[in-house]
C-alpha cells in the first residue's frame, strides 16, 4: 500500500515525509560534503506541486537521476528547515523515483 501522498502547503519542519511528489524545477551543481555523519556528493534544488515550492537535497547518485522538469517523488523522507525555508530529502532511509515529465 502506497503512504499517503502530501502536499508542500502540509510539510513541516522536523518531521518525516511520507510521501511527496514534486516537479523539480532546478537543480544546482554538485559539491563535496565532508562530516562526521556524510562524505560525499550533495546538490541542492527545488521542486514543486499545486501548493507551493520548497528546497530539494539530492545526494549521490540522486545528483544524476533528477532534471529539470522531470516529476519526482520522495518516500520515507524528512522535511527540516534552513535559512527560514522548508527542505526535503531522502536522507539515509527514504527513497526517491523519478519520472521524466
Amino acid at each position: 500500500m502506497k503512504p499517503t501522498r502530501q502536499k508542500v502547503a502540509d510539510l513541516v519542519a522536523n518531521t518525516h515525509v511520507q510521501r511527496l511528489e514534486l516537479v523539480a524545477l532546478r537543480v544546482y551543481p554538485r559539491r563535496m560534503v565532508y562530516s562526521d555523519t556524510y562524505v560525499g556528493p550533495v546538490a541542492a534544488g527545488c521542486g514543486r506541486d499545486e501548493t507551493g515550492i520548497v528546497g530539494l537535497i539530492l545526494w549521490n547518485e540522486q545528483i544524476q537521476q533528477v532534471n529539470v522538469g522531470d516529476i519526482i517523488v520522495i518516500e520515507s523522507g524528512w522535511c527540516r528547515e534552513k535559512n527560514g525555508e522548508l527542505v526535503v530529502s531522502t536522507g539515509k532511509t527514504g527513497r526517491l523515483y523519478v519520472r521524466n515529465g
